[in-house]
């Protein structure tokens, strides 16, 4: 399983980073967590194809989060002298479809191809969901943030014939379910929008996403939807108070092996 952060950022503009999207290599398959705006540049700088992606997941539907969902969409049916043909899986919370058929209404032909099958899965807003597909399984789970907010686990079996797992926050607060989803997980990948000294609801700060660190066991943290206010604060520092493991303060284009 190779990790790649495409976007560390938020919906705030900064060079620095682009908004929120997790680019995921399990054998041939190619998986997106979120697509914010500038993705799909993202995807070429990191040297992967967006004509091979394979599946989306979505973690909520804020536009900082989903915006290049439709430019995606838009390339892989319209770039010359490629035709798709393998099925695109699109998978997010309860109310997905309705978000994606309206999308569909709007763009219709322009997105939609005769050549190939857009399949779209919803997961549970109030439980977990169990998602298995071929060569890894995906569970989702609520968090606090919006109304459909949801994280999602990854696992898929490794060399050494075990499991390797990682879990994607998407935006959220301190919660307990996220707490359970990510126990002992290999990679977490946690939100961490402000410093503790600017706390908003439904967001982490340093010592909280430290806090889920350490309560849910994971091997390693990933600090990432950093807004630009946080590069004037010690986030590292804050966070290591909370958590003894191995931090990393996520940068566009970072990769992760596992």
């Amino acid at each position: 399983m190779e990790i790649m952060i495409l976007g560390s950022g938020t919906c705030v503009p900064y060079l620095k980073r682009s908004s929120s999207c997790i680019a995921v290599k399990i054998k041939d398959f190619l998986l997106l967590l979120d697509s914010g705006p500038g993705s799909i540049r993202r995807l070429l700088e990191a040297k992967l194809d967006y004509k091979k992606i394979d599946y989306l997941f979505y973690s909520h539907f804020h536009p900082d989060h989903t915006a290049d969902l439709i430019p995606l969409l838009f390339a892989i049916k319209n770039t010359p002298d490629y035709t798709r043909e393998k099925d695109l899986i699109l998978t997010g919370p309860r109310g997905f479809k309705k978000l994606f058929d309206t999308l569909s209404s709007i763009y219709g032909k322009w997105i939609v191809s005769p050549e190939y099958t857009i399949l779209l899965k919803e997961v549970s807003i109030s439980k977990k969901s169990e998602l298995f597909f071929d060569g890894f399984t995906v569970t989702s789970s609520p968090v606090l943030h919006s109304e459909n907010s949801t994280a999602f686990r990854i696992e898929s079996e490794n060399k050494e014939g075990g499991t390797s797992s990682i879990v994607f926050s998407g935006d959220t607060d301190y919660c307990e379910s996220l707490i359970e989803l990510s126990r002992g997980t290999d990679i977490l990948i946690l939100e961490c929008s402000f410093p503790d000294e600017k706390k908003v609801e439904g967001h982490l700060t340093p010592s909280l996403a430290g806090k889920i660190a350490r309560e849910s066991g994971c091997k390693k943290l990933v600090l990432a939807h950093l807004y630009p206010v946080c590069d004037c604060f010690d986030i590292l520092s804050d966070c290591q108070q909370e958590y003894e493991g191995e931090i990393v303060v996520a940068e566009d284009l970072m990769r992760f092996v596992l």
